[in-house]
């Protein structure tokens, strides 16, 4: 049994969400009964078994979609992931699709040089170094934001905002794009809510008392545009808390989880696109698309 989920398909006009419906896939929502498959909202939530990865890259490439992946690597954290990620990156990520990684860094003379497929790319961008790494995870909103109105609006139809501190372990293709994506947190996705780490101050702009899953912000994307909105609702958000002394408990996670609380994102990624390899029940996960990399904060975090 199969129901049919709307992919949109965007062109490249001045309004900030105008769309035409063009292309349909087909997701298997029953495939995966032990799992959640969709929200209260009907969006679907992605798991292996469930969609036809044939049927949506050759609906990707019918349509020409091409992918900037946004990634920050800065101080140690460079040298620790960033080869790591990109090499994995060009191994599982988007594979057949135009996608230019845009590495961030205080330090652009130690990008690594990667052997990259065709119709893929690396740009550098050059960003200022802040002596807390809080502040490193928060201004990456305006980072984004404007890169986005700069260059990436003009080349490509999907942004993907990722930490470095990850590996690619298998297929991260075109059924995890959309018009917004947001992830599960694989901590999180079998918890009650009562057990979310949302930000309980209600000083901030973060402030939740409920929401409707725990997103994990090692990765969210979707069409430019709708990244674009998530970024400057959340970098907004962090400067009125800094203008009131005040900083959400888990940064720029904190807001980006009340930005979906009321802006619902259209696709969920289950944790299969961000696993924690030292979670004890795997029984969900047929196939490890993303890992976290070990976490040394103690050095990484220091000096």
């Amino acid at each position: 049994d199969k129901e049919v989920v709307l992919m949109w398909r965007f062109g490249s006009i001045k309004s900030r969400i105008l769309t035409v419906c063009q292309h349909f896939f087909f997701i298997s929502f029953r495939a995966r009964p032990l799992v959640q498959t969709f929200t209260s909202w009907k969006a679907p939530i992605i798991w292996e078994e469930m969609f036809d990865s044939i049927l949506y890259d050759q609906g990707h490439t019918d349509k020409n979609s091409s992918v900037a992946l946004t990634v920050f690597a800065v101080g140690r954290y460079l040298d620790a992931y960033l080869k790591t990620f990109l090499t994995s990156a060009e191994q599982h990520f988007m594979l057949g699709l135009p996608v230019t990684y845009y590495v961030f860094t205080d330090s652009p003379e130690k990008v690594p040089n990667i052997t990259l497929a065709s119709r893929r790319n690396i740009n550098i961008v050059q960003v200022e170094k802040h002596t807390r790494w809080q502040d490193i995870s928060m201004m990456r909103m305006r980072t984004i934001s404007e890169t986005i109105e700069s260059e990436i609006r003009h080349k490509f139809h999907y942004v993907f905002c990722f930490d470095v501190d990850q590996e690619f372990k298998g297929r991260f293709g075109s059924e995890a794009l959309g018009n917004s994506v947001a992830l599960l947190h694989a901590h999180y996705y079998k918890l009650p809510k009562a057990q979310f780490t949302y930000d309980r101050n209600p000083k901030s702009k973060a402030f939740m008392e409920t929401g409707d899953f725990y997103y994990h912000a090692a990765i969210f994307g979707g069409l430019w545009q709708n990244v674009k909105h998530l970024v400057d609702a959340c970098y907004l958000g962090i400067i009125e808390d800094k203008l009131n002394n005040v900083e959400a408990l888990w940064h720029d996670e904190s807001h980006l989880n009340k930005y979906f609380w009321i802006h619902k994102p259209s696709k969920l990624l289950s944790p299969e696109y961000c696993w924690d390899q030292s979670i004890w029940d795997k029984r969900d996960i047929l196939i490890t698309r993303l890992v976290w990399a070990p976490k040394h904060y103690e050095t990484l975090r220091s000096g």
